[in-house]
């Protein structure tokens, strides 16, 4: 009996990419988070939200729920963030 072994591992190099600037500061900045709608992002969010406006100064902060957690953001999820100075995408297992 012969035994066929196949290796999983994608040989593909992951694209090149760089991360974007730092911000100096969240002060006065416009901070949107992205939820997969899972119940452990609620409280979570709720708590990060409070603390970015109360300690960081963030201007504003937007939630965005996900239509499916295992699925990319909506379309205008994706071009509503054009919009905002930050970006949290977030899960809740």
């Amino acid at each position: 009996m012969t035994y066929v072994v196949l290796d999983p591992t994608n040989e593909a190099a992951p694209p090149v990419t760089q991360l974007a600037p730092r911000l100096p500061t969240l002060a006065g900045k416009k901070i949107g988070f992205i939820s997969n709608g899972k119940v452990g992002t609620v409280g979570y969010f709720a708590h990060l939200e409070r603390l970015l406006k109360a300690e960081m100064g963030a201007s504003e902060v937007i939630m965005r729920l996900k239509s499916n957690a295992s699925k990319p953001a909506d379309d205008h999820i994706i071009e509503e963030i054009l919009q905002w100075d930050v970006v949290i995408a977030g899960i809740g297992d």
